[in-house]
């Protein structure tokens, strides 16, 4: 490591005032541009105007971003700051503590400050990026990127003039309204900084914009954007269920808070693939493939309702630790269970009500997720609010050891639990009222446009009380304190429904297994496997993880043959009839071991199978609701 250089004596001065910033206009009115056109060499350059008066000011690079739950905010990928004032070049100087801040002494005579800098594309991105993601046809837009605020100033009290130019013949999608455009640079209207921040672009040469409106006065669009023409080609019938998605969505609330909404559906082999929700629209990224490989779109069929759910819940229903207001306070997470957990239950119920699922799909997606919860031997030491709590951390966690670690389980443990509070009301009710009453609500009328109204626990546990007398504070509280080494299977059982396992995978999991090249046996065996081999996952106290198999190792044999999953599939089910165990050959570094497990269960995979001494719940919660 390099030794630090002595700093000249402006520089300790500068360390003294650092933390004390000038004012500046009310009402600050910054411009914005954003040079796109050298996105295929992984730059972008964004220039800035922003008044201010003579004295110390701060600017700030947002760091806790809405949605992502964490201080993901890409700071490492500014390069060439340059800061100047009435022609000049202005010195400046980071915050040695807080690495977002930029400190900077405006002479006097000085009323704006033109910031020139440029942010870094990584070449290569894979799951989700907080920190861009772009091919050479394609450019999704996260303006939080490429922006420096006043420090001192709340961003809902900046108004930003922005423009973005473009590659010739690109095309955009964006909740933006355009003022104007000339040739590749698009002028948009002046909105407020975190409603631009709110308002991610996607662009390309492919480009294609599809009307999914349920009623004119509202549109609905999903925006295409590919590397490739024919990836962005959706059939007449697909359209109609994203449609109905739209439809049965609005239904469920009652009212929406935006007043449009766009699906911003980039479908590439070569960007980030996530979702990550905003107002009045959506950043959603997949496969080249997926309108056009059946398999493949079954697998990401829940994302877009996934998605959009969180316009209601997350947006305009925000934990109040979530809702701070700004980029720099961290924000609190406790309330994840409600944010992504019951978001991630009704877009897989919108999922099955739109038609995007069939019924039959979203019970072999629900047993996945029952299963893979029943596996998470850490809730024997990790209660899920912990889990909440630590999600800052937790999803940038490593995926070896995720199921003895616990990882951002609320996801799919919330789907488990809310669907048990739905199965409940609709019990302690006699089937009179159900959560989609809860969700009228407490996210319901009447419309608006893309407000925020933050909650609390105290808040949601009272609007639950107002849909069906229950002791609500007690169903929860105990679920996300337990260290039950069981999942909460209530919602299935009760509904109607039970988890078991056969020998024979569910048109999902294969589905599920092929799309992302993995081989889940972690009811059996105990292990999941990666592309290429590479142990993902062991499941503590299977017979895999008592042969002293674990994560990161390669698979390169099983019995004397070299590894394929039909292999490993094959030895699995003749050891049922064997009592020598299923030898591993590992490979990790220079180090090669085999491992016998003694394991003659045969494969177990997981399924769900009607109760019928129960009513069918379950069928009903999915089933499309009628216009009235």
């Amino acid at each position: 490591m390099n030794a630090p250089r002595a700093f000249p004596a402006f520089s300790m001065l500068f360390a003294i005032w650092f933390f004390s910033f000038a004012q500046v206009p009310a009402a600050t009115n910054m411009k914005l541009t954003v040079d796109a056109s050298n996105s295929p060499g992984n730059i972008l350059h964004a220039r800035e105007t922003i008044p201010v008066k003579p004295g110390k000011v701060g600017l700030r690079y947002p760091e806790w971003i809405p949605g992502e739950h964490g201080p993901t905010g890409p700071v490492v990928d500014i390069a060439g700051l340059q800061i100047e004032g009435g022609g000049k070049t202005l010195r400046w100087r980071r915050d040695p503590t807080d690495m977002f801040l930029i400190g900077c002494e405006i002479p006097e005579g000085i009323s704006q400050l033109d910031v020139a800098f440029d942010f870094l594309l990584p070449p290569n991105t894979k799951g989700f990026s907080s920190g861009g993601s772009s091919t050479p046809g394609i450019l999704v837009l996260s303006w939080n990127h490429v922006v420096l605020f006043p420090a001192q100033e709340r961003p809902a009290d900046i108004t930003v003039d922005p423009s973005l130019k473009v590659h010739e013949g690109w095309d955009i999608g964006t909740a933006l309204e355009i003022e104007h455009r000339d040739a590749n640079l698009i002028h948009f209207k002046s909105v407020t900084l975190n409603k631009l921040i709110d308002s991610p672009v996607s662009c390309g040469l492919h480009v294609k914009k599809i009307d999914i409106s349920a009623d004119p006065a509202v549109p609905h669009f999903l925006d295409l954007v590919s590397d490739d023409e024919a990836a962005i080609q959706m059939s007449p019938a697909l359209m109609e269920k994203h449609r109905q998605l739209v439809i049965q969505a609005n239904m469920l609330f009652g009212a929406h808070h935006y007043y449009h909404y766009d699906f911003l559906y980039t479908l590439s082999d070569h960007t980030a693939h996530f979702g990550l929700e905003h107002h009045q629209s959506s950043d959603d990224r997949v496969e080249e493939g997926t309108l056009t490989d059946s398999t493949k779109y079954l697998v990401h069929a829940g994302l877009l309702p996934h998605e959009f759910v969180h316009s209601w819940n997350g947006k305009y229903r925000r934990p109040a630790g979530l809702a701070t207001g700004d980029y720099t306070t961290p924000m609190k997470d406790d309330l994840l269970w409600v944010y992504e957990g019951l978001t991630e239950y009704l877009g897989n119920v919108l999922t099955a009500r739109s038609g995007l699922r069939t019924q039959e799909q979203y019970c072999e997606f629900l047993a996945l997720v029952a299963a893979g919860m029943d596996s998470r031997v850490g809730r024997s030491w990790r209660p899920l609010q912990d889990a909440a709590d630590e999600a800052s951390v937790l999803y940038g966690s490593r995926e070896d050891w995720r199921a003895y670690r616990r990882s951002v389980d609320f996801y799919d443990e919330g789907d488990l639990i809310w669907l048990e509070a739905d199965v409940t009301i609709r019990r302690e009710t006699s089937g009179k009222k159900s959560l989609d009453d809860f969700c009228k609500l407490f996210y319901g009328a009447p419309s608006t446009g893309p407000e925020l109204k933050p909650y609390t626990f105290e808040d949601l546990i009272a609007a639950l009380g107002q849909t069906a007398q229950y002791d609500w504070l007690t169903f929860f509280t105990t679920r996300l304190e337990s260290l039950s080494p069981r999942a909460p299977l209530g919602g299935i059982e009760g509904g109607g429904w039970k988890l078991i396992y056969r020998d024979t995978r569910s048109a999902v999991q294969e589905a599920v297994e092929e799309v992302r090249k993995v081989v889940d046996m972690s009811v059996s065996l105990g292990i999941q496997i990666e592309e290429e081999g590479s142990i993902g996952d062991v499941i503590p106290g299977t017979p895999a993880a008592k042969a002293g198999v674990a994560p990161k190792m390669k698979l390169i044999a099983v019995n004397g043959r070299g590894y394929t999953p039909r292999i490993l599939r094959d030895a699995v089910r003749a050891a049922m009839k064997d009592s020598s165990p299923i030898r591993l050959l590992t490979e990790l570094g220079e180090y090669y071991t085999t491992f016998n497990v003694d394991y003659h269960g045969g494969e177990r995979y997981p399924w769900l199978e009607r109760d019928t001494s129960k009513a069918d719940i379950l069928s009903q919660i999915i089933r499309p609701v009628a216009k009235k």
